[in-house]
């Protein structure tokens, strides 16, 4: 009934799937995402060899384990990126249910490996963080109901899906991981934005936020610890934030030079969190543009497809995924250079992480999936022809 409407775009029969993905697929997103993964293995073998030593592990271990989480990523990115979207939504859905019960289990089976926040499961020869795999699921299944409640007799999908955000909040907030929290409040509220939200409700739930910040620096050590560290005006030289700050005006223009860097033998996340002073201290201030420049194009170029989709599900879904990657990378640089307080969270495809990887392929896979051009043609081929009548 679609195409009678609107009609189609003239789509070549019979073409197998390989060639007919790679027609489609925007292949300037697939071009970026790889080198961010190269230059995180890069940086992997600049920053993680300490840790290594430190550890007893061989001088390459976690470089060698990165290359096959990120292989295992990029693998699960082009398989999902050959979905139709409505396969994509089922898996999503299914992956939601799964990483949401194993977010439940955290508090009775989950471990924090000292760190102070119980976010993983231990599997010996690895960890598991529900909370990654979370995030695309969550994304995909919001859409779906906010575009559900734009038909007619439509469900209360925008009740629906801001029920389901508070809960999650809710449970990230216990572990604590007010980070994670923050970024599913953020692509929620940028889809909420997207689906017609009155600006009212917008400025409402801004509100809230603050006041459940202010209520979870009072009732939190942890929390009340890092907003101080960022709000003091001194930076302690010996805390993850000074080692940090000081290699990143030590790197300059050009850097130091490859391997020249010192601030991988203090910081114990250097490979992880703070990947990005390694990059500012070594190559600098050239790398960490070129690294920017990167994670833009993913997001302007997948921003501007989905501008001439017409399903809004997809609209919501691509928007909500674009914006979750480019703010999480935000925040991870934010953090590093101390315009906002720590948070705890990965550099997609360039820190190491078996979970963020793995969970962002699938994440980006998703986004390349709804990006892909169809044949049911465009938005703006559907104004033009109304302007015709």
């Amino acid at each position: 009934m679609t195409e009678m409407v609107f009609g189609t775009v003239p789509q070549r029969d019979g073409e197998p799937v390989l060639p007919r993905w790679w027609r489609t697929i925007d292949k300037w997103t697939m071009a970026a995402i790889l080198l961010l993964f190269v230059i995180g293995i890069l940086l992997g073998l600049a920053s993680s060899p300490p840790l290594a030593a430190k550890n007893g592990h061989q001088p390459f271990h976690y470089v060698s384990k990165q290359a096959i989480f990120g292989a295992m990523a990029l693998v699960a990115m082009v398989l999902t990126s050959m979905m139709q979207p409505n396969l994509v939504r089922r898996l999503a859905v299914v992956g939601f249910l799964v990483s949401f019960v194993a977010l439940m289990g955290l508090p009775f089976f989950g471990t924090d490996f000292g760190k102070g926040a119980v976010r993983w499961y231990s599997l010996g020869f690895a960890s598991l963080q529900p909370s990654e795999f979370l995030k695309p699921g969550f994304v995909v299944m919001s859409a779906w109901m906010m575009a559900a409640s734009q038909q007619i007799n439509g469900p209360p999908g925008k009740s629906l899906s801001f029920a389901l955000t508070i809960v999650i909040v809710a449970f990230l907030a216990l572990q604590p991981d007010f980070g994670q929290a923050c970024l599913v409040l953020f692509g929620w509220g940028v889809m909420w934005f997207v689906a017609g939200a009155p600006m009212l409700l917008l400025i409402a739930m801004a509100g809230l936020v603050v006041v459940a910040g202010s209520f979870a620096y009072s009732m939190s050590e942890h929390f009340a610890r890092r907003i101080d560290g960022f709000l003091s005006p001194d930076v302690d030289p010996t805390t993850q934030l000074g080692y940090a700050t000081n290699a990143i005006r030590e790197g300059g223009f050009f850097g130091v030079g490859v391997g020249e860097g010192q601030v991988k033998q203090s910081l114990p996340d250097a490979h992880t969190d703070f990947i990005i002073a390694v990059a500012a201290e070594e190559y600098g201030l050239i790398c960490v543009l070129v690294i920017i420049a990167l994670y833009a194009v993913v997001v302007v170029r997948s921003l501007v497809r989905l501008m001439r989709e017409r399903d809004p599900f997809i609209r919501l879904a691509g928007t909500g995924l674009a914006c979750m990657f480019a703010i999480q990378a935000m925040v991870n640089m934010g953090v590093a250079v101390r315009l906002l307080p720590a948070k705890g969270m990965t550099l997609p495809f360039v820190s190491y992480g078996g979970s963020s990887l793995i969970a962002g392929g699938i994440a980006v896979g998703m986004l390349l999936a709804f990006t892909r051009t169809r044949p049911q043609g465009e938005i703006g081929d559907i104004l033009m022809r109304r302007a015709a009548r």
